[in-house]
């Protein structure tokens, strides 16, 4: 396929995003001066707005890039899941994949903002992993939508929705069904993806899931300690994120170090969400390893030019392709 034919392609596809969706609230005001009551800024509020995190914001990535992303999540039964809903809703997105528990609240990360600049950030979740009837919940949920998709997203944040029962009889499943898997992993379940085609942690999940270290700058480091990864993990392929360095893929008998492209960096939120989804995509078309990592790596930068966690736009992404490659 030429590059026009790959991003056209890109519409064909559904994509399941299973794991822990979230509210990214922004408060965006600016500052003039510090609080009388203790040494703190003082933030007068210009604009108040909710968007689609974590899970959800792979979603959002997923759509801007022409495909259908269908969210598969355990959320609340609160005002939290009530705005979720209506955010989904509004940016046309399925909600039939998300499961309400009053046994959990929806998580919310608000972020204050003055011009450009993180004041504060406050969380309100939960990371106590589901229970047996949420569990069994999920797994017939991701199961009746499997066979409708061409790729399976494991995006998990570490707040309950993944563990290991689920994810190893999900990733059967999707293995049994001929359906490619994608894992943007954490700590917790790092371990737990057997089976998975390919695997995306970061440098510092990376050594901490394995509790290894090694020198990033050492391209020969690099690769064994991939190639020890994915035998102890048991994964088909690693897509390894190395921020300033660059990406490194071992996947499909491809070996490919890329470096970063230079970008005036404005914020890093967000940019992981962007690399995964491009690479699902990419899994889902069965490209090969030296495009997913490519097309993803490009992807990644893109987004930090922006203030706040902003999916990818396709165009952009194929104009950016492009240039490299005139």
């Amino acid at each position: 396929m030429n590059v026009n034919q790959i991003f056209d392609s890109f519409n064909n596809l559904r994509v399941l995003i299973i794991g822990d969706v979230m509210i990214d609230s922004y408060i965006f005001g600016k500052v003039d001066r510090i609080s009388p009551e203790a040494p703190i800024p003082v933030v007068t509020v210009k604009q108040k707005e909710i968007r689609l995190g974590g899970a959800g914001n792979v979603a959002m990535n997923i759509k801007s890039l022409g495909a259908t992303p269908v969210l598969c999540s355990v959320v609340g039964k609160d005002a939290e899941a009530k705005d979720l809903i209506e955010l989904l809703a509004s940016n046309q997105l399925p909600t039939d994949g998300i499961i309400q528990s009053s046994n959990r609240i929806t998580t919310i990360k608000q972020r204050i903002l003055a011009g450009s600049q993180h004041v504060v950030r406050i969380d309100s979740e939960m990371d106590s992993v589901i229970n047996a009837e949420e569990r069994s919940q999920l797994i017939e949920k991701a199961k009746s939508l499997i066979p409708t998709c061409q790729v399976v997203i494991f995006e998990d944040y570490d707040k309950g929705v993944l563990d290991e029962e689920s994810i190893q009889e999900i990733v059967a499943f999707a293995r049994q069904h001929k359906v490619p898997t994608i894992v943007d992993p954490k700590k917790r379940n790092f371990k737990y993806y057997k089976g998975a085609d390919l695997f995306k942690p970061n440098l510092k999940e990376l050594k901490e899931g394995l509790k290894i270290d090694f020198d990033a700058d050492n391209l020969d480091e690099v690769k064994a300690v991939v190639a020890e990864a994915k035998n102890a993990l048991g994964v088909n392929g690693i897509f390894l994120t190395l921020s300033e360095r660059g990406v490194f893929i071992d996947f499909e008998n491809e070996i490919h170090h890329l470096p970063a492209h230079r970008r005036s960096i404005t914020d890093v939120s967000g940019a992981g969400d962007t690399v995964v989804s491009i690479a699902a995509i990419c899994l889902g078309l069965n490209l090969p390893p030296r495009t997913i990592a490519e097309l993803s790596n490009l992807g990644g930068g893109l987004v930090c030019e922006y203030v706040g966690v902003m999916p990818i736009e396709k165009q952009k992404l194929q104009n950016e392709y492009l240039k490299h490659h005139a």
